[in-house]
């Protein structure tokens, strides 16, 4: 068998960016996307990504040119995923929810020679540059044609705007035509995505064209996503490129029916308007649809696949109660989309309800294009027990793992190691069953007395108490035990308010004594990255400010 090689015939480079040359044969006539009163379809879409890489080509952005985007769900950001790469450049979506500095630090460390700009975030953009060093090459500027009438107020700044193109004359001057650069090898490098900010130091995370051709198909096999679904874009598509769904939808001929902001009723109404079958979210979007005022019932079940923090096991049930299928997965910008999820058993079903959600909850096992998943202890490597108690951190491998972060060489050898492991960071233990759980991030397990606290399930108790509508639960200084549990928790408006004690109460009569928080802070709500995750960081300097607890 030593004769047999590969050739150009069987080794051509995966790439997502073919998903979209397909949709536009298979799917010409069906739509593509719906944003307020703009239709496109597939055919359409597909023409339209070509002239802007034809048009950005014709600029000079080039193979390995960073290029950025700032802006909402709406068609400019979808047809971006493709335009962008097809022209050879680099795709950068950046978080709409930075500050200026933020911003302008991002396009200075990523190198960023070009950036679509929302016309929501001009100002921001513009103060974003107008921080750059003087002297400074400054990245161009091609503004989004604005989708309604509202004047936004550019601040004062001494850039020059004379030469500021923008989005459709952009594609009025591509060339139909344009053959989209494929690329040279599947490594090379598709998209730079920063982590999302839970975190006071976030990284460039470099992704290659193969690690998500496979992730985003590897996502459809795993949810079971037919072919033409409707999507709701919920998910931000900067965070994580949507988990990559952006691509995925075009393999399947999807609907992507855009969002620039919404509330439990607006989702209703665009689930109704449009059919919709498929939804991402974070879990503050199920907490969205389960406390919408008199929700329409649906007419049809609605698919969901929530990440980030278990569900609260109340707002899971509430939520499925409505018709929606929920699906629990895993995953971190550094793999591209998930990695794992709770895959159903079918004897699940026969269990009561309060026992599926604590399954469902869980984040299960690898997904089919994640070679190989375990939980480890840190320092040796060893798996820990199947046990689900033996604590242990998450380790992954697979194809759709980063390439690494950008000018980062330390903080990637850091996490990927010579062993072959990715480390996520995260803390979690192996079911019985091989299935995984996370119980917390590595920087958020408390120990108190020697004794390691999963703020998770602190946080899973405090969930349960009639009254409390989120809650968050981070290290506090203790001059005894090093450290103890505080939680930051906010009450709902319609029930009578509890105390401090209350709560403590509360918690010491459903967990261990150790366990139970020694501070309540009531907050009026929690802090949050625009993706709906918790911003942990903000609270443990809270926490280290109320001083020693003393209880």
């Amino acid at each position: 068998m030593d004769q047999f090689k590969p050739r150009p015939a069987n080794s051509s480079p995966l790439t997502p960016l073919g998903f979209l040359d397909r949709a536009a044969t298979a799917y010409g006539d069906s739509i593509s996307i719906v944003y307020n009163t703009t239709t496109y379809t597939w055919s359409q879409t597909h023409r339209r990504c070509l002239k802007l890489a034809s048009s950005l080509s014709s600029i000079g952005i080039k193979a390995g040119h960073v290029v950025s985007v700032i802006a909402a769900n709406i068609p400019e950001m979808y047809e971006l995923h493709f335009a962008v790469p097809m022209c050879g450049a680099v795709l950068n979506t950046l978080n709409t929810r930075l500050d200026a500095h933020t911003i302008s630090v991002l396009l200075r460390h990523s190198g960023s020679k070009l950036v679509f700009v929302d016309h929501l975030f001009r100002s921001l953009v513009l103060q974003a540059l107008s921080l750059f060093p003087p002297q400074s090459q400054l990245p161009m500027l091609i503004f989004l044609n604005s989708d309604d009438d509202m004047e936004i107020p550019l601040p004062d700044v001494d850039l020059d705007l004379s030469d500021v193109k923008t989005y459709e004359s952009m594609i009025e001057k591509g060339d139909a035509g344009y053959e989209w650069v494929r690329p040279k090898s599947e490594w090379d490098p598709m998209v730079l995505n920063y982590t999302s900010g839970t975190t006071s130091s976030p990284k460039g995370v470099v992704h290659s064209h193969r690690g998500l051709c496979i992730v985003s198909v590897d996502s459809l096999i795993e949810w079971s996503v037919p072919k033409q679904p409707v999507y709701l874009w919920t998910l931000p598509m900067f965070h994580a490129n949507g988990w990559c769904f952006p691509w995925a939808m075009a393999a399947v001929g999807g609907t992507n029916v855009c969002l620039r902001k919404f509330d439990g009723p607006v989702l209703y109404q665009e689930i109704h308007t449009h059919g919709v079958t498929h939804m991402c979210g974070a879990p503050v979007v199920l907490k969205m649809l389960a406390d919408a005022p008199s929700p329409q019932p649906l007419t049809r079940p609605v698919s969901l696949l929530t990440a980030g923090a278990p569900p609260p096991s109340n707002v899971l049930m509430r939520a499925e109660a409505m018709g929606f299928v929920i699906t629990h997965g895993y995953g971190l910008t550094e793999t591209g989309g998930t990695a794992a999820s709770c895959a159903w058993k079918s004897e699940w079903n026969k269990l009561p309800v309060i026992e599926q959600a604590r399954l469902k909850a869980r984040q299960g096992v690898r997904t089919n294009g994640m070679a190989e998943m375990d939980v480890v202890d840190s320092e040796c490597g060893v798996s820990v027990k199947r046990d689900g108690v033996s604590l242990g951190e998450v380790v992954l491998r697979g194809g759709s793992v980063m390439l690494g972060y950008l000018n980062d060489p330390i903080e990637t050898d850091k996490c990927m190691r010579d062993n072959g492991w990715f480390y996520t960071g995260d803390v979690g233990v192996i079911h019985s069953d091989g299935y995984m759980e996370i119980k917390d991030r590595s920087k958020d397990v408390i120990i108190s007395g020697g004794e390691n606290i999963s703020s998770i399930e602190v946080e899973s108790v405090l969930y349960s108490h009639p009254a409390i509508d989120e809650a968050a639960v981070v290290a506090r200084p203790d001059k005894y035990w090093g450290e103890t549990p505080c939680a930051f928790v906010s009450l709902k408006s319609d029930t009578i308010k509890p105390t401090s004690k209350d709560i403590v109460e509360f918690c010491r009569a459903r967990m261990p004594h150790y366990m139970v928080p020694k501070t309540v802070v009531f907050v009026a709500e929690l802090p949050k990255t625009s993706t709906g995750k918790l911003q942990k960081f903000d609270l443990r300097i809270r926490a280290k400010a109320l001083g020693h607890s003393l209880l």
